[in-house]
C-alpha cells in the first residue's frame, strides 16, 4: 500500500513522495487571533493533526508548522472595541487557542510562527520580490504584479482575465492592475506599525504565510493545508509570491478541507450561526467532537446539529464502554497460552490492512472508523467467551491503541474504576437524589455509564453490574 492524497493543484489523487525519505514538512494556516475559534476553525485544526499522526505512524519525522496571525485589521478593530493593544488582544486569544487545542486532544505543532515575531524576514521577502520586479511601491502600499506571475491562478482555476473585480474588495486606482493583491500596507494615524523601506506600516495577510514558511520549512513544501475558503485568493497569492521569489514549487501537496453547515445552512456571521470550541467543549466529550469532526471525509462537507452529535456521543461511548470490558477482563484473565490463536490472528490482521487501507486512500477517516467498529464487534463477541487467553486478548488492545493512537476517539488510559470506588459512587448519588441536588447526581450517572457501569433498581435496591 501507498499512500495517496488529493492534490488540489492537479485535482487527482497521487502517491505521496515527501522530498526527503523518511521525513515530511507541513504548513497549515492557522487562525487569525481575535476571537475565540469555532467549529470552522477545529475542522482543519482536527484533520491536519490526523495527517501528521498517521505521517508518524508511517515512521515519518514530522516538522507541523501552523501559524498566528497575530496582527491585521481585525485585530487592530477588537483593540479598539476592547480599549486595549493589539498584542494583548493577541495574548489573550491565544491563550484561549492552546485551551480549545488541549480540550480537543490535539498534540502542539512544532511551531507556531506569529507575524510580529517574523516582520525582519517579511520585509526582506517583499525587498527581494520589488528587485525581482514583481513588487511595486505605490501611495505607501507595496503590491505584488499578477500580470508578471504567468502561473496565477493554476490553484484555484480562476481565469485572471475573467476575474471580477471591485466585488470582494473596493477597486484601488493606486494599482497598476485590479487583480494586483498588497504586500505591505501603510499605517493610518495611531494604528500599530513597523518600520519599513516604505515607511510605517504592516504586512498584507498572503506574505506572512510564504514568509513564515520558507524560514521554517524550506522554499518547498512537502504539504500546505487548509480550509476550502483559503483556497483563493490567500493560498493563490502566497503561490505567486513564493514561486516568484524562489523559482520552486511552494508545495508538492495542496490539501484543502470542506466547509461546516450548521443545520444544513453554511455557518456564516451574516447568519449569526457559528458555534464555538470552547461552548461546544463544555456541552460534549472531546471524543465525540472528534468522531463528528473524522466522521465525513474531509474534503467533504460537514453538518453540525445537535442530533448529529448526540449520535456522535453514542458512537463513542460504544468504543469507550468494549474498551474499558476488554481492559477489566485483562485483569482477570489466566495467562493460558503465550501465542494469538491463528484464527484470532487472522481477524485482527484483517481488521489492522482494512483500516489502513482507508487511511491511505486520501485519509479516509470515515472508513477508517467503521474498521474501528468492527474491532468493537469482534471483541465484543470475544468477551462473551467464558475462557479467553490472555494473548488475545494483548492482540486486541494492541491493535485498537495503534488506531485510535490516529484517530484519537477513545481514552485508552482512563482509569478502571474498582468495585468499592464504584459503590462509593453510588453512595454517594443515591444522597445526592435524596438532596435534590439532580445536577451531581447527573453527573455521577454519566461518569459510571462512561466506565461501563449499568445501574439497576431491584426490591433490594440500587444495583450494579459492568457492561
Amino acid at each position: 500500500m501507498a499512500l495517496q492524497i488529493y492534490n488540489t493543484l492537479t485535482r487527482m489523487k497521487e502517491t505521496f513522495v515527501s522530498q526527503k525519505p523518511g521525513k515530511a514538512n507541513i504548513y497549515v494556516c492557522g487562525p487569525t487571533v481575535y476571537g475565540y475559534i469555532h467549529i470552522g476553525n477545529a475542522r482543519p485544526m482536527i484533520f491536519f493533526d490526523i495527517v501528521r499522526s498517521y505521517l508518524e505512524n508511517q515512521n515519518y519525522e514530522v516538522n507541523y508548522v501552523v501559524n498566528f496571525t497575530d496582527v491585521d485589521d481585525k485585530l487592530i478593530r477588537k483593540a479598539e472595541e476592547m480599549n486595549t493593544t493589539v498584542p494583548e488582544v493577541a495574548e489573550m486569544f491565544i491563550k484561549a487557542y492552546y485551551e480549545d487545542l488541549d480540550g480537543l486532544d490535539i498534540p502542539r505543532a512544532t511551531a507556531n510562527p506569529r507575524v510580529t515575531d517574523s516582520m525582519e524576514i517579511i520585509i526582506d521577502f517583499i525587498k527581494d520580490l520589488e528587485q525581482k520586479g514583481f513588487a511595486y511601491a505605490s501611495g505607501g502600499d507595496v503590491f505584488f504584479r499578477t500580470k508578471k506571475f504567468q502561473d496565477y491562478g493554476k490553484l484555484s482555476g480562476q481565469n485572471i482575465s475573467e476575474l471580477q473585480f471591485g466585488i470582494r474588495i473596493d477597486v484601488d486606482e493606486r494599482k497598476e492592475h485590479p487583480e494586483d493583491f498588497v504586500l505591505w500596507k501603510a499605517a493610518k494615524p495611531g494604528e500599530i506599525h513597523w518600520e519599513s523601506p516604505w515607511g510605517e506600516g504592516r504586512p498584507g495577510w498572503h506574505i506572512e504565510c510564504s514568509a513564515m514558511a520558507r524560514q521554517l520549512l524550506g522554499d518547498t513544501l512537502d504539504i500546505h493545508g487548509g480550509g476550502q475558503d483559503l483556497q483563493f485568493p490567500h493560498h493563490e497569492c502566497e503561490i505567486a509570491q513564493s514561486e516568484a521569489a524562489t523559482g520552486k514549487p511552494l508545495a508538492r501537496y495542496w490539501m484543502h478541507n470542506g466547509y461546516i453547515n450548521i443545520d444544513g445552512e453554511k455557518m456564516s456571521k451574516s447568519l449569526g450561526n457559528g458555534v464555538l470550541v470552547k461552548d461546544l467543549r463544555a456541552e460534549y466529550k472531546c471524543e465525540a467532537i472528534r468522531y463528528f469532526m473524522l466522521s465525513t471525509h474531509y474534503r467533504n462537507p460537514l453538518n453540525f446539529s445537535e442530533k448529529i452529535m448526540e449520535q456522535a456521543e453514542r458512537s463513542v461511548e460504544r468504543i469507550a464502554n468494549t474498551v474499558s470490558n476488554l481492559r477489566h477482563r485483562l485483569q482477570t484473565a489466566s495467562a493460558g497460552s503465550d501465542q494469538v490463536t491463528p484464527e484470532w490472528e487472522a481477524k485482527l490482521r484483517e481488521i489492522g490492512e482494512i483500516f489502513h487501507a482507508k487511511m491511505q486512500d486520501d485519509f479516509n477517516t470515515p472508513d477508517a472508523i467503521t474498521a474501528v467498529f468492527e474491532w468493537v464487534n469482534e471483541v465484543n463477541s470475544l468477551l462473551q467467551r467464558p475462557i479467553v487467553g490472555r494473548a488475545d486478548l494483548e492482540a486486541a488492545q494492541e491493535l485498537f491503541s495503534e488506531m485510535n493512537g490516529v484517530l484519537r476517539i477513545a481514552r485508552e488510559a482512563e482509569t478502571e474504576l474498582l468495585d468499592g470506588e464504584v459503590e462509593a459512587l453510588i453512595a454517594e448519588r443515591t444522597e445526592a437524589r435524596k438532596a435534590k441536588n439532580w445536577a451531581r447526581a447527573d453527573e455521577i450517572r454519566d461518569l459510571l455509564v462512561g466506565k461501563g457501569i449499568i445501574l439497576e433498581d431491584t426490591p433490594q435496591g440500587m444495583r450494579w453490574r459492568r457492561k
